[in-house]
């Protein structure tokens, strides 16, 4: 059995930038227990229906399940807890400013873990996009595709 480096490490969320237009964005790092980060390291885990919400003034995310550490036995994790978000103060301040304001979602774009070990989460703030938007988008897409095409031939 090959063990992992824990640097491969890189859980994204791929429909975040295709469901919301991206503003600004952030790494930030989490509170986890011993068997979440050990399950996380094996790359067992998941973002995908993962959302952020502020809860006081600070940042939770709600939905991320890391699943079961296989060794855990009794002392193993809830696979869906939420789990808090290590932020900067400022940072935190300015962005529950701008959700409140201007009705902008934070959502969290990739999970990895840092050089030094942590585990760490690319956050995103974004506005939700309407549907012609993304129709826009598939287009340019394909445009863009069938020229690179051309160009190889």
């Amino acid at each position: 059995m090959n063990k992992k480096d824990h640097r491969n490490i890189n859980i994204k969320n791929r429909r975040a930038t295709y469901d919301y237009e991206v503003l600004e964005k952030l790494v930030a790092g989490l509170v986890l227990t011993g068997t979440e980060i050990k399950s996380i390291r094996e790359g067992n885990a998941t973002i995908g229906e993962s959302h952020c919400f502020f809860k006081g003034k600070d940042l939770w995310i709600k939905n991320m399940h890391v699943k079961e550490y296989g060794f855990g036995g009794a002392y193993n994790h809830d696979p869906l807890r939420d789990k808090k978000l290590l932020l900067n103060k400022k940072e935190a301040e300015k962005w529950k400013k701008k959700i409140e304001e201007k009705g902008l979602a934070v959502v969290p774009l990739r999970l990895f873990i840092s050089d030094t070990g942590y585990a760490k989460l690319e956050l995103v703030l974004g506005r939700g996009k309407k549907v012609h938007d993304k129709r826009d988008n598939i287009q340019k897409r394909d445009v863009e595709r069938e020229m690179a095409r051309a160009k190889l031939r």
